[in-house]
């Protein structure tokens, strides 16, 4: 009678543990980082890698204070250990400046997908190389990617 108590448990410990492999596959949705934009003058850093890594963003002139506040909560969850606010290396880079050293496409692109960024992308393998420790995947999706650029550009005093 044990002997089938613990065939079943162990069935029902591979049947879970199985379901749990199965659903931690990567997230292939198509950014819709534009839908969440308003319609206003947008600037668009010059890129310094290979444009077709990433889509282009167009951000407004001035600052989305409501997006960039989702942003901060953003990073106090999956940034802070890793990233600090100013230009001093952590883990990884310090994010001072970012916003006027990589696009908004570069930055959306890196916070979604750096397995691919870092694959392909050379200034990713240049930050790999400085760094020695590869980005993990956060699963951050495309509006809080750009949720994030925003509170990033706030951080670089855009207003």
């Amino acid at each position: 009678m044990n002997r089938i108590s613990l065939s079943k448990g162990t069935g029902l410990l591979l049947l879970a543990g199985s379901i749990t492999l199965c659903s931690c596959g990567e997230n292939n949705a198509a950014p819709a980082a534009e839908a969440s934009e308003p319609a206003a003058a947008t600037t668009e850093a010059p890129a310094t890698s290979d444009e077709k890594l990433f889509e282009a963003v167009t951000v407004p002139a001035s600052l989305d204070a409501s997006l960039a506040d989702k942003g901060k909560t953003i990073y106090e969850m999956k940034c802070q250990s890793c990233h600090k606010l100013t230009d001093e290396k952590l883990v990884g880079p310090g994010w001072k400046g970012v916003t006027q050293r990589r696009s908004p496409g570069w930055i959306v692109a890196m916070t979604t997908k750096p397995e691919v960024m870092i694959a392909k992308d050379p200034d990713a393998q240049k930050l790999l190389e400085e760094h020695l420790v590869q980005m993990p995947n956060q699963n951050i999706s495309a509006e809080e990617a750009r949720q994030l650029l925003e509170f990033m550009r706030s951080n670089d005093g855009v207003k």
